[in-house]
Order: structure tokens, then sequence, then C-alpha cells
């Protein structure tokens, strides 16, 4: 008999539900190699991969899979520490991504601090060591490709572990119809652009009146504008969306940038700044009474997953 399966079994217990309460020191990759297929795709996937405090050794660099479900293989970490950024929250070990994001980071806080008034950026959520759905903030940042920036500017000292857990967000959109004339600046529009101008960077996301003070901002040749994406909860962060890399054949793409003007100023933007896309937050319907007692929608299982997925969790 395999000398894994009395803990895989344990595991698999513990994910449905059965016996102990789940328990990291339980997640042993050998036990869950241990497990057949259709057991271990029948593991909550926010667990799985929210165990696992380093990436996988011996398998190369690839995200796997789209931004809001897949995972990844090789992830390099961004130093909590560099000449022009510190990361943030670090109890969180979100601070993961696929090499070329990583690269992008530390350029775009390095030619920001150089050229565009920024003392230093905070980096926020990137990925977890394999990548995967996060158990609490996100539906994407999964395949190593997604990261926040904070419109924080960096202090002037190396922060403590506990001022990184503390530290409070400047807001710069504090309603859906403007910015905070008093946070927005030339530096803040500055760093936008810059990011929006790498070729690998496809998507950044922030609150609609970001949008709009940008578009009133921008001069020249505003066809970057269009990779900036007005869309709810980016208030106080922008969030960065790298392509697809080359040789990445598991990674799926997102459907291309398409805008009518170019720049995404005119009508989609206008959508934004109006009240449609915001009924749904602002008057949510009154929820129907329940009958009978409802049950919980099931956890999103690693059967859900891309197949290649498996490899990550069971490798060393």
């Amino acid at each position: 008999m395999n000398r894994h399966l009395p803990l895989a079994a344990a595991i698999l217990a513990s994910a449905i539900g059965i016996g102990a309460a789940w328990s990291q020191s339980a997640y042993d990759m050998r036990a869950l190699a241990a497990l057949s297929d259709a057991e271990l795709m029948k593991l909550p996937a926010k667990k799985v991969f929210s165990s696992f405090a380093l990436p996988t050794t011996g398998m190369k660099s690839r995200p796997i899979g789209f931004y809001a479900k897949g995972c990844q293989s090789g992830a390099v970490a961004l130093p909590v520490d560099g000449p022009a950024w510190q990361v943030i929250r670090l109890s969180r070990n979100r601070n993961w991504g696929q090499p070329q994001l990583v690269t992008l980071l530390e350029r775009l806080a390095t030619e920001a601090q150089a050229s565009d008034g920024w003392n230093g950026l905070l980096v926020g959520d990137m990925s977890m060591p394999r990548g995967g759905p996060m158990p609490s903030g996100h539906a994407s940042h999964q395949i190593g490709l997604d990261a926040d920036i904070w419109f924080t500017p960096m202090p002037d000292h190396r922060m403590t572990v506990k001022e990184r857990e503390d530290i409070k967000p400047v807001v710069l959109a504090p309603t859906r119809h403007g910015v905070d004339k008093s946070v927005w600046s030339e530096a803040v529009a500055r760093l936008l652009k810059r990011a929006a101008s790498y070729p690998e960077v496809e998507r950044i996301f922030v609150n609609p009146p970001i949008k709009a003070a940008l578009c009133k901002w921008a001069t020249g040749d505003r066809s970057w504008l269009a990779k900036v994406r007005p869309y709810y909860n980016h208030n106080y962060h922008f969030h960065i969306r790298l392509a697809c890399p080359p040789g990445a054949p598991n990674c799926r793409p997102q459907a291309p940038v398409h805008t009518k003007d170019g720049t995404g100023c005119g009508e989609e933007l206008a959508y934004w700044m109006g009240n449609a896309p915001w009924k749904r937050i602002e008057h949510p319907p009154p929820a129907p009474k329940p009958t009978k007692p409802v049950k919980p929608p099931a956890p999103l299982t690693l059967a859900s997953l891309p197949a290649e997925c498996r490899a990550v969790v069971t490798a060393e």
C-alpha cells in the first residue's frame, strides 16, 4: 500500500467537509499526487492553491488557462523591497508572477521614479505562488499576469511588516462621479500613460472617473487610452494585465480591446459615467424569499480548472 494514501484520504475527507478541519500541513504534494484523478478533481481549488507557500520547481514558467480560471508554473517573486517599490500586505503572499510581469513592474517603478514624479510605487496583489483562485479579493490574478499598483506614493523609508499591513490607501475616486482633485495630479496621469505604453500590457483597469480625467488630460497621440478600461472597484489602485506571452500555448488570451473612437473616451466612457452599469450595485433588486433552505453554492474545484493545473498542484 502506498504510504501516502492515508494522508491523501485525510486531505480528501477534510476537503469535502468530513472529519477534522482543513489544515495546511495536510497539503503534502506527494499525498496530493497519490490521489486518483477523480479524487483530486473534487478538492476546493481556493484551499488547494492558497496553501502553497512556494512555486513549483523544475517546471517551466508558464501561465495556464485564463486570467480568471487557471494557474501558473515556474512563478518568480517580486522582491518585497526594491530601489523604486515596496510590496505591501506581505501576509497574503501574493507577490508572485510570471517573469515577464516581475520584469515589467520593476521597469515601471524605476522609470516612474526617474521621470514621472514618484518616490516609488506600492505594489499590492499579484498572484499566489502557484496562481489559481484566491480565497478573497479577486476573480482574476490567477495566471501570474495581473498586478495591482496603489495610487498611494511609496513612503520615504523602508516600511515595517506591520506598516505594510496597516497602511491605508489614498482613494483617487471617492465617488463614481469624479476624482478627488487633491489626489489627482500630473504624476498620476504620467504613471498611467507610461504603464499603458508598454506593448506587453493589454489592459489597465481603473474606476470610470479616473479614465474620464485621463481623457481630459491627454494630448497628442491618445491611442494608449484604449488600454485604460473603466471598471468597478479600482478607486485606490490600478490593475495592470499583461497579454499572454509568446511561447505560452496554454494561456488563453482575452478578446482584443476595440473602441469606436480609438480611445474609449466617447460612447464607452459615457456609458460608465452614467447610471446604467451601477444600478445593480446601488439599487440591487430584493432577494426572493426562499420557500425552502438554500444550500450555499458548491466551491470551485480543481475539475473546473485546466487539466495542466493538476501537475502544478502535485509538483514539488
